[in-house]
């Protein structure tokens, strides 16, 4: 059986002009990056800003097992068999980052059949996006302490530095470091921490930007610090807006590519769903949506992650209403939800996890449910999976009266899908959708927080650590602040803020440890129990099985 580089090697790809051109995009609204990639110009969205949308199609999933259960390939598949069944069909899907490339997941360019290439380049530096972010962020952090050093006429508290340079590789010895440590320099000394670089404000700004002038207005509001007197000091006052906007003006441009089948696939942003809010660019979805009948884009992790941002934080910034709601589901996540935690052992059959566990899939129907968004439930089907596990799930789904289908676009590509995209189509044209958010901005932060972990979570109540205390009181301080929505950061293999608390916790609590305010990107992230915005490697992460052979193709990469 061919690998998914293997696979993406063999197929043929269409230059990407002939992919724009199908599009009826114009030769002068794109910048070619090689012949299988390009960035679309502005020009773009000016020329379709009153062109009618398409319709809105979320993929999220239940909570995950370690090693992801398909969201991404299931949503390549589904555009592919859009396709297929003559509905044109644009994907807006986010950049992998190079944390868990290099980490445990491996790529996030789907797989199998379904797959957005070049997945080598996709996966690894792509046209640079993530690595002018990381650019923009650490040239903030280095001018203020570039400030601290030439006298501080901002007075600017060192012990409250809020902005944390970034990496986009997962490295915990960053977690806690000391900087600027004295020698003949006198550098001001001070504790930092880095964070990976699809955690970063700059990421989220990136992501919920519409136009350059927004991008500068939100780089503008950026808090980096307080001063000494308990004053705000903004990226504005380091006065180097116009050079963080330099280094950012070409990423902030979405990037065209194509799955295995021609599909067009817009890739843009890639923030995660755990630390940060998860989605692909808004710009990107917006021009996705000018350019088909079914823009299919996704959000990451679980869906009382991912999907609970999409709507509160993505689709309220955007205006969006989206259409459906995909819900990605596997029996090897079920198991493990029902307490099956070796890898190994979720191949084995085991009807008595798929019972403990199938709660989690309830739950995250339920929460979705509440959104007023039709849902269709779509089992990603492994080799593994028995007829006998296949009909237990797609019994539950019609015992909560949700449709259900049966995907296998891993090997089959846009055929496996075929089932699953004519319920889509049926379910925008027969419904007509009550979208709905979940909590209003006027309530306070605290309400948010109290809403999203009853509701959504599913917590009996919620807790603060002093610090977020304190932090919150800092922040109502703040003009407009207390109008933002919630993004909350916690582990993505529970509902709770507990990892270990597998399927659908009950009588648990939750902790915000801290409290930050992102008045660039426009929410307020509360942080719960040991979460961090650096991970980690592995044991034996992928780093030890990637390669380029004699003759400079990358082998081992998935």
């Amino acid at each position: 059986m061919l690998n998914d580089i293997e696979i993406a090697r063999k197929a043929k790809l269409k230059k990407i002009v002939d992919v724009t051109a199908s599009l009826g995009i114009l030769d002068n609204e794109i910048e070619l990056y090689g012949k299988y990639k390009a960035k679309i110009k502005d020009s773009l969205f000016d020329r379709l800003k009153n062109k009618k949308n398409g319709k809105l199609i979320l993929v999220t999933a239940v909570n995950p097992t370690p090693a992801g259960e398909g969201k991404t390939t299931v949503s390549i598949g589904l555009s592919q068999a859009l396709n297929i069944l003559g509905k044109s069909s644009v994907l807006s899907l986010r950049e992998p980052s190079l944390g868990p490339v290099f980490g445990i997941k491996g790529g996030a360019t789907g797989g199998g059949r379904s797959q957005i290439l070049p997945m080598d380049e996709i996966n690894l530096h792509f046209t640079g996006d993530i690595h002018a972010m990381t650019s923009a962020n650490n040239l903030i952090c280095a001018v203020l302490d570039n400030h601290l050093y030439w006298g501080n006429d901002l007075s600017i508290d060192p012990k409250r530095v809020l902005i944390k340079r970034c990496l986009d590789i997962n490295d915990r010895a960053l977690r806690y470091v000391s900087i600027g440590c004295k020698g003949s320099t006198n550098n001001v000394e001070r504790q930092e921490s880095f964070m990976i670089t699809v955690a970063s404000e700059i990421m989220a700004v990136m992501c919920l930007a519409s136009d350059l002038k927004d991008l500068r207005r939100r780089l503008e509001n950026i808090l980096v610090a307080y001063s000494k007197d308990d004053e705000p000091i903004f990226l504005s006052d380091l006065r180097i807006v116009g050079s963080v906007l330099a280094l950012l003006k070409d990423a902030f441009k979405p990037n065209l590519v194509q799955t295995l089948e021609g599909t067009p696939a817009i890739v843009h942003g890639g923030p995660f769903a755990n630390i940060a809010h998860g989605c692909s660019s808004l710009k990107a979805t917006r021009l996705a949506l000018k350019l088909s009948d079914y823009c299919v884009t996704e959000a990451g992790f679980g869906a009382e992650l991912g999907a609970e941002k999409f709507f509160n934080i993505k689709c309220r910034t955007g205006s969006l209403n989206p259409d459906a709601v995909v819900l990605t589901v596997t029996v090897r996540a079920v198991k493990y939800n029902g307490g099956i935690l070796e890898l190994g052992e979720l191949k084995k059959e085991d009807m008595d996890a798929l019972e403990r566990g199938v709660c989690n899939l309830g739950k995250h129907i339920g929460n979705l449910k509440l959104f007023g968004v039709p849902i269709v439930v779509a089992i990603n089907k492994f080799y593994t999976d028995t007829e006998k596990e296949i009909d237990f799930l797609r019994s539950f789904c019609e015992k909560l009266n949700v449709e259900c289908s049966v995907v296998d676009v891993h090997s089959k590509g846009g055929n496996g899908g075929l089932d699953l995209a004519k319920i889509v189509c049926h379910l925008t044209e027969r419904e007509q959708t009550k979208f709905q958010y979940l909590y209003d901005l006027d309530k306070s932060i605290e309400e948010k927080i109290e809403i999203i972990s009853k509701k959504i979570y599913g917590a009996s109540s919620v807790n603060y650590t002093d610090s977020a205390v304190t932090s919150l009181k800092n922040i109502k301080k703040l003009k407009t602040a207390e109008k933002l929505p919630v993004c909350i950061a916690k582990t993505q293999y529970s509902f709770s803020d507990n990892k270990d608390l597998l399927g659908e916790p009950k009588n648990f609590d939750v902790t915000v440890s801290e409290i930050k305010a992102s008045l660039g990107a426009g929410f307020i992230i509360a942080y719960m129990g040991d979460i961090v915005t650096m991970p980690g490697l592995s044991r034996s992460p992928c780093a030890e099985v990637i390669d380029v052979d004699d003759y400079g193709e990358i082998v081992g990469l998935s």
